[in-house]
């Protein structure tokens, strides 16, 4: 396995102004072409702090890949730094000033001694050509671990990797094929779902590794494969993955890039269907999640945000007297916002959502993450009720996705 570092280098990455976003590009584009990332750093613009980065990075890695500190100001050391690290000078490379003058040239701009400084690289480097900017890539061997310097500019990067570095890693380190398959579950906690594969996980191929992803509402599976041919992998995956698929095919609602929603959609088109919504504690989330999806006019029909009871009884026409006996947050509640909202747009499906998001308004009775969700067809209504006790921003999500995945196995 070739092991990848990728350090950032900047203050204002450290200070927060900023948000890297190039170590997660980088990582998932390394990937790809079988070299793992086995750590991330980011480092301010001080000499002392890069030198130790590097010294540790080369001792770890395979291939150091390094953004940012390539501007011409005096803030940007990155490039004086490679020279001390390695012993080196800084010259100027004909390419690299041939191109910074064109740079200039085109944009009609004067060409100043500080931008001149762009033309400038280590002497032990080889020059990496950035169509998108001023500052050259910088390509190292030292001691086995190649060393790249790109400029942190993010559409400047991602054109020098795609361009030249990624092509160049592939052939220097002759690497290995990495297949991953991401398998989406839901309704199902990240320790009962262990518990519920564990033989299988622990039969896996040497070469096949299983991680869980958890994240709010649901946990991905991720199986990689390693090896030299990429059939081979992929096959391999899918026929362990066949062997598993009938003991939790009732939580799994996706694959690979699949969300809930994306998903939900699909079925609601396939089948010809709508949906509309009436919402009480998730306050147009949950609409959010249709409409997020692009081409959801085709099922979504729209809902109404009855957060006040007065919306519920003179929009929705819940009648007074639920509200008076069972309050907001009760199933008898939420079974008319769902009838009523379907009947009102004309939909296949009306959902219902009504709780405590809290953190303030619980009882006794109803604490904070007591919610009930409805669904409404013409023959039925389908209740539950969620306790889920956490923050707001959660239990409106996860009231979201619960109500998502019962759609969801209505329309199978």
């Amino acid at each position: 396995m070739i092991k990848a570092e990728i350090i950032t280098i900047g203050d204002e990455i450290l200070y927060g102004q900023i948000t890297d976003t190039n170590t997660q590009w980088i990582s998932a584009e390394l990937d790809k072409i079988g070299i793992k990332t086995v750590r991330k750093s980011s480092v301010g613009d001080t000499e002392e702090a890069i030198l130790d980065i590097f010294s540790e990075a080369s001792q770890r890695a395979n291939v150091v890949i390094v953004t940012g500190g390539l501007g011409p100001t005096k803030d940007d050391i990155t490039k004086k730094t490679f020279c001390k690290f390695f012993d080196a000078e800084l010259v100027v490379h004909p390419q690299a000033l041939a191109d910074v003058t064109a740079f200039f040239n085109k944009r009609g701009r004067e060409l100043t001694g500080i931008n001149l400084g762009q033309a400038e690289i280590p002497s032990n480097a080889t020059f990496i050509q950035n169509t998108m900017g001023t500052a050259p890539g910088m390509w190292f061997e030292h001691n086995g671990v190649v060393f790249i310097s790109m400029p942190g500019v993010p559409f400047e990067m991602k054109g020098m990797m795609d361009l030249t570095i990624l092509p160049k890693l592939k052939d220097h380190f002759k690497t290995p094929v990495i297949f991953h398959k991401v398998i989406r579950t839901i309704g199902i906690g990240e320790s009962y779902l262990a518990e519920m594969i564990e033989s299988w996980e622990d039969n896996l191929p040497c070469n096949i590794k299983l991680a869980y992803l958890p994240s709010m509402g649901n946990v991905k599976l991720r199986l990689t494969g390693i090896g030299e041919n990429s059939d081979v992998i992929e096959n391999q995956i899918e026929s362990e993955f066949a062997k598993i698929y009938p003991t939790i095919q009732e939580y799994i609602y996706g694959y690979g890039n699949d969300e809930i929603e994306e998903v939900v959609g699909r079925l609601l088109i396939d089948k010809k269907q709508t949906v509309s919504v009436a919402e009480s504690c998730t306050g147009g989330y949950l609409a959010h999640q249709f409409t997020k999806v692009s081409g959801s006019s085709a099922y979504f029909m729209g809902g109404i945000t009855s957060y006040d009871n007065t919306v519920k009884i003179n929009q929705l026409g819940v009648k007074p007297e639920t509200l008076d006996t069972f309050g907001a947050v009760s199933e008898e509640t939420v079974r008319e916002m769902s009838q009523n909202v379907r009947k009102l747009l004309g939909t296949t499906y009306g959902l219902a959502t009504s709780g405590v998001a809290g953190p303030n308004g619980g009882t006794p009775e109803k604490p904070v993450g007591t919610v009930w969700i409805a669904i409404a067809t013409e023959n039925q209504t389908i209740t539950r009720k969620l306790t889920l006790g956490g923050f707001r921003e959660q239990n409106i999500h996860l009231t979201s996705i619960n109500i998502l995945n019962l759609l969801r196995k209505l329309c199978l």
